[in-house]
């Protein structure tokens, strides 16, 4: 990708930080669009170095207005769209909400984009495949929406495919698998482990045995760079995971391995999910990403693993980033 004008949507948010950072010290010229709020909090942007800081233009704005997303895209070559909804239990409770933001918003995004004739990096997710039915998950394995929220990154999906079949707008979906690092929202099964296991031997956990393929946030944030840069990705959808699989109960078991703490697991009604819902198997093929982007992830099989939970768990016990943790409260 030459240097470039680029809007990171989602900019305030774990790999949108991560990937607004990467993007600056690329040389790029970055605008970053954040959730308007009160606090005029920039989310994680505000931890980013202040020469970070100096080099972006941040946006306050919701992809849920459209008139917004034209001023956001206005001279922009280049749109990463993160911006969404994703905790899947708090899809349950406001499933509406979901529509609006990664359906509607997505579309926001997308007209914007073709009135200024941006390339769009459009954010997937491996949930979209639900349960397995077949490993590793190649990028033809059939959509099932177990829960609203990767039900609306279907419609999100395919609203994106759409505009490039039928206007021609340079599109490419990238398709994360279970993306985890530094800066994680506690949500997430691996921030909920660290950040128990940091005050407490016993931990409160959902399912156990369901298995996952964890991507580290740098690996994440090389393949939407990747995939920016390959002319050959556009109009595709392509898979960015480790092609590694491990059980709930294995992650914690390694965690605790690591911060050398005695591990004592209670599992917790609340966080079990519906049976139906609940996708009990993720194992990312990642050919296509090499083939097409070049692209291979650094922290791969157990031994990448450990390194990347070595990275977040270090990152996790500075008491400045743990205490912006509630670790007795389960978050949703």
């Amino acid at each position: 990708m030459k240097k470039s004008k680029v809007l990171v949507t989602g900019a305030d948010g774990f790999i949108g930080s991560h990937l607004t950072e990467c993007l600056v010290r690329q040389g790029h010229d970055v605008k970053a669009l954040v959730l308007y709020n009160s606090f005029n909090s920039w989310g994680w942007l505000d931890d980013s170095p202040e020469e970070i800081k100096k080099s972006i233009e941040v946006i306050a704005s919701d992809i849920r207005d459209p008139y917004g997303m034209k001023e956001a895209t206005k001279g922009c070559d280049t749109i990463f769209h993160l911006a969404a909804l994703i905790a899947i239990p708090y899809s349950y409770h406001n499933p509406a909400s979901y529509i609006e933001t990664n359906v509607h918003g997505t579309l926001n995004v997308l007209q914007a984009a073709r009135e200024v004739g941006a390339k769009v990096i459009h954010t997937s997710t491996s949930e979209v495949y639900g349960s397995a039915q077949f490993v590793p998950i190649t990028e033809e394995h059939p959509l099932v929406g177990q829960s609203p929220y990767s039900a609306s990154k279907i419609g999100a999906d395919q609203i994106a495919y759409s505009f490039y079949s039928s206007f021609q707008l340079p599109v490419t979906i990238l398709r994360p698998f279970n993306t985890y690092g530094p800066r994680q929202s506690n949500r997430a099964v691996i921030p909920t482990i660290i950040s128990q296991l940091a005050v407490s031997n016993d931990i409160s956990l959902g399912a156990l045995n369901t298995t996952r393929d964890f991507n580290f946030v740098e690996d994440t944030v090389a393949a939407f760079i990747a995939a920016a840069n390959s002319p050959s990705a556009i109009g595709e959808t392509i898979n960015a995971g480790s092609n590694f699989e491990i059980s709930i109960g294995d992650t914690a078991l390694l965690i605790a391995k690591i911060m050398g703490k005695e591990l004592n697991i209670e599992v917790d009604s609340n966080r079990i999910r519906p049976e139906k819902s609940e996708v009990e198997r993720l194992w990312a093929c990642n050919k296509k990403a090499k083939d097409i982007l070049g692209w291979t992830p650094n922290y791969a099989q157990t031994s990448g693993f450990e390194k990347g939970l070595q990275k977040t768990v270090d990152w996790f016990l500075n008491p400045e980033n743990l205490k912006k943790y509630k670790t007795d409260k389960y978050n949703i």
